[in-house]
C-alpha cells in the first residue's frame, strides 16, 4: 500500500473520483498517456485528442474538484481505516490484474489474505432450495481451504457469505458502492461480520451511492477475483448471469447449480448448463473440475500451497505431508514407513490418511502405500 503523501496514490484516488471515468475511459487515457500523474498533467487539447473524450469530460478531468475530493478521500480512508490498494501494489489480488479492465484502485476493510478465490451468485429473490445449496456450497468450499466471494446483495450473495462465515472460512464481499454506503442497508451486520472473517472492498470511493450502472461494473471484479463462478439459482435476466458471462471472457470455469424444471429462478442455471458451464451437484464437481492449483499460494506461515486444502491442515495432517513430500512428490510411501518417520501411532496415521484422502490430498495403493495426490 502506498503511504498518502505518495503522489502517485493522490493520482489514482482523482481519478477514480473524476466524474465520467469508469473502466473503459481510464484504460484507454491510460494508453495514451501512461500514468494516472501524466493524464492530469495534460492539456486539454491533448485530453480531447483521445478516442472517446469530449469537452465535457475533459474539463472534468481537469477540474480541481476531483482534486479536491481526492484529499478528501485520503484522508476518510485515514480516518476509518481504510486500505487503499492500487494496480501493481504487492497486496493487489494477482488474478484480478490479469483481467481486461482491472480497477485502477481498490477500497477494502478486512483482511483479503491470498488465497484461490471462487465465487458465489445467483438470484435476489432465491427460493429456500438456493438458499440452502448456496450456503452449503460456500461452507464445503472455505473447509477446503477456498475463498468464497460475493457481492453482498439479497438472496443468493447472503446465502453464501453467511455459509462461509458460519464454517469459520474467509470470504469477500465485492461492492457496487462505497464500502461506507453499505447496501441493501439492511446487510450492515453482514458486512462487519465479513471484515471479521475476510474483507469488503470497491472500486468507488468510500461514500459513493449504489446506482443502476454500477453494479454491473462491479460483477468484473467477483469474477475477475476468481478462479471459477458458480451459478447457484439464477432467472434468465439475473444480474448473476452476467457475472457469469465476465467470468467466461475472462477465461474462468463457469459453474451452476440445476433446480426443479418449473422453477423460474432456475432457467438462467439451466440455460448455463446446456451452454456448456458445469452442472454442480456438490463441491465435489467444482474440486474434479479445477484440480490442482496452477499457481503456488503462500499461507499466513509462509508454507507453500498447492491446493485448497493445504490451508486448513491441521498439526498432525500437515506432519504426514511433510514426510512424504521428504520422497518427493508423488513417490509412493509405505504406512510402516510413515509411522516410522512421524512416531505417531498407526491408528493416528490411517485416520489421517482417510481425512487426507478425502481432502484429495493424496491417493492409496496396493500393498500398503500412499503417496501425495
Amino acid at each position: 500500500m502506498y503511504t498518502n503523501s505518495d503522489p502517485k496514490l493522490f493520482s489514482h484516488v482523482r481519478l477514480a473520483c473524476s466524474h465520467g471515468i469508469g473502466p473503459r475511459t481510464r484504460k484507454i487515457l491510460l494508453e495514451r498517456f501512461d500514468s494516472p500523474e501524466a493524464i492530469f498533467t495534460a492539456s486539454p487539447d491533448e485530453l480531447r485528442a483521445v478516442r472517446g473524450i469530449g469537452k465535457k469530460l475533459a474539463m472534468s478531468v481537469a477540474s480541481k474538484q476531483s482534486a479536491i475530493a481526492a484529499e478528501k478521500t485520503i484522508r476518510l480512508c485515514e480516518n476509518k481505516g481504510i486500505t487503499i490498494l492500487v494496480e501493481g501494489d504487492p497486496e493487489y489480488p494477482n488474478l484480478l490484474s490479469q483481467i481486461e479492465d482491472p480497477p485502477g484502485i481498490l477500497f477494502t476493510r478486512g483482511s483479503l489474505e491470498h488465497r484461490p478465490c471462487l465465487a458465489i451468485v445467483g438470484s435476489r429473490h432465491a427460493t429456500a432450495y438456493g438458499l440452502r445449496m448456496a450456503e452449503k456450497l460456500a461452507s464445503d468450499l472455505v473447509q477446503i481451504g477456498y475463498t468464497v466471494v460475493s457481492g453482498l446483495a439479497r438472496g443468493i450473495d447472503a446465502a453464501a457469505h453467511r455459509g462461509a462465515i458460519r464454517a469459520g472460512g474467509h470470504t469477500i464481499a465485492v461492492l457496487g458502492n462505497g464500502i461506507l454506503s453499505i447496501y441493501p442497508p439492511e446487510h450492515t451486520s453482514l458486512a462487519n461480520d465479513v471484515m471479521l472473517c475476510g474483507a469488503i472492498l470497491s472500486e468507488f470511493p468510500p461514500q459513493s451511492p449504489p446506482s443502476k450502472h454500477t453494479f454491473p461494473q462491479r460483477n468484473r471484479i467477483i469474477s475477475g477475483l476468481c478462479l471459477g463462478t458458480i451459478v447457484a439459482q439464477s432467472s434468465p435476466r439475473s444480474g448473476a448471469l452476467i457475472t457469469a458471462r465476465l467470468a467466461s471472457e475472462q477465461g474462468r470455469e463457469v459453474f451452476a447449480v440445476p433446480g426443479p424444471i418449473d422453477c423460474p429462478v432456475s432457467r438462467g442455471c439451466h440455460a448455463l448448463i446446456r451452454d456448456g458451464a458445469k452442472l454442480v451437484e456438490s463441491v465435489h464437481d467444482v474440486i474434479d473440475e479445477l484440480g490442482p492449483l496452477t499457481k503456488t499460494f503462500t499461507d499466513s506461515n509462509g508454507r507453500n500451497v498447492r491446493h485448497p486444502a493445504e490451508f486448513n491442515l491441521g498439526p498432525i495432517e500437515q506432519k504426514v505431508i511433510d514426510s512424504l513430500e521428504k520422497y518427493g512428490d508423488s513417490s509412493p510411501v509405505s504406512i510402516d514407513l510413515l509411522v516410522s518417520m512421524t512416531h505417531l501411532p498407526p491408528s493416528q496415521i490411517l485416520a489421517t490418511i482417510s481425512v487426507l484422502e478425502m481432502r484429495k490430498l493424496l491417493s492409496r495403493f496396493p500393498g500398503g502405500y500412499v503417496a501425495k495426490t
